[in-house]
């Protein structure tokens, strides 16, 4: 018989967002910078962005499904283009590219829409793509255990395409390797060309 372990993961923020100031906060916003909030169109605009802002910034709570590695599996388990979605914490701007994700099994396996789930949790909050890249790495290096981890994201920052340098097309790519994905050159070369990034 083969038994399920879950983790219930929550957002650590989610009870502490106050829609009633956000909007009072995004109106004033919008005042300060001289767009006049009278024709019909605006008027509810700072509502929608206080909720807009409020759903980029809360993860739904999932379960952190693993199994038992009964097989002994002890190849590499990577989904390829997971959607990422985040935004700058510099200038509050989106962050909009795949993340790469994959591990080398140990005692337990992963149930795969869970490796989305857990880059959804840490991108949906103000980041750089550095910390995000990181974090998820570390996250399922103790939480699930296993002989190596690798993430890579490619994105492309609004920041930089549509302010300031204007890089358009222009994307950032990362990557943290842990364990024998970091250790072991060929296997960290056969995630590099399963992704498609050069290593």
């Amino acid at each position: 018989m083969r038994t399920t372990t879950a983790l219930r993961v929550i957002h650590e923020t989610g009870d502490r967002t106050d829609l009633v100031a956000a909007e009072r906060a995004a109106r004033e916003f919008l005042l300060a910078l001289g767009i006049s909030l009278e024709s019909e169109s605006l008027r509810d605009t700072p509502a929608r962005m206080a909720r807009a802002y409020a759903e980029l910034f809360t993860p739904p709570p999932f379960d952190l499904t693993t199994f038992p590695n009964d097989e002994g599996y002890d190849e590499l388990v990577l989904a390829r283009a997971i959607p990422v979605r985040s935004v700058c914490e510099h200038h509050l701007l989106p962050v909009v590219g795949v993340a790469h994700v994959g591990y080398l099994p140990g005692a337990r396996i992963l149930g795969l829409s869970k490796l989305a789930r857990v880059v959804e949790h840490f991108a949906r909050r103000p980041q750089v793509q550095e910390r995000l890249t990181k974090q998820v790495a570390d996250w399922l290096a103790e939480h699930l255990r296993p002989k190596g981890v690798g993430v890579v994201i490619e994105a492309e920052h609004s920041c930089m395409t549509l302010r300031g340098v204007l890089a358009v097309g222009s994307n950032t790519v990362t990557s943290t390797m842990l364990g024998s994905l970091r250790e072991d050159a060929r296997s960290r070369q056969e995630f590099f060309a399963l992704t498609g990034v050069p290593g």
